[in-house]
């Protein structure tokens, strides 16, 4: 499992080798054993360039996904062994902070669900494909956090 890291903001300290061993750690749960992704965090201003650029929403958000493949990986049938590049999340350390206090949350809480919610969305998974496609990705979202959670992560 790789995962490369980037960190383009200054303001927030964030512990790459404690992101590094979250996602690795989600991977291996999830059974993507060889799979590689990147992990940029950036500051609202970057953040907001890029939503718009790529989506064409012109304000800020938290998180973004870049899957490297437009197919839905969690309909293929994928061996463990399987070696596959996810592709780029970008995160939020800005917003992720002003979220963690809103939802009475930690900082490395809120920034463990949305590494979660970005992976998710590398696999395929969107929640804004309908109330169903939703579902589907909170559930498989709570799963993985308990996963997480159980294992100390």
């Amino acid at each position: 499992m790789k995962v490369y890291i980037k960190n383009r903001q200054r303001l927030l300290k964030v512990n790459q080798r404690k992101t590094a061993s979250l996602l690795r750690k989600a991977l291996q749960i999830l059974r993507l054993h060889k799979a590689e992704l990147s992990i940029l965090f950036v500051n609202d201003e970057r953040m907001k360039t890029l939503n718009r650029q790529y989506r064409g929403v012109d304000r800020t958000t938290d998180v973004l996904s870049f899957p490297q493949e437009d197919t839905f990986v969690f309909n293929r049938d994928l061996s463990p062994e399987s070696d596959i590049v996810l592709g780029d999340i970008v995160i939020n350390l800005h917003k992720a902070e002003r979220q963690a206090k809103e939802n009475g949350l930690t900082f490395h809480e809120e920034l463990k669900r949305l590494l979660v919610h970005g992976l998710l969305h590398l696999l395929g998974y969107d929640h804004e494909k309908g109330r169903h496609a939703e579902r589907k990705m909170e559930e498989k979202s709570k799963r993985l956090l308990e996963a997480l959670d159980a294992q100390g992560i």
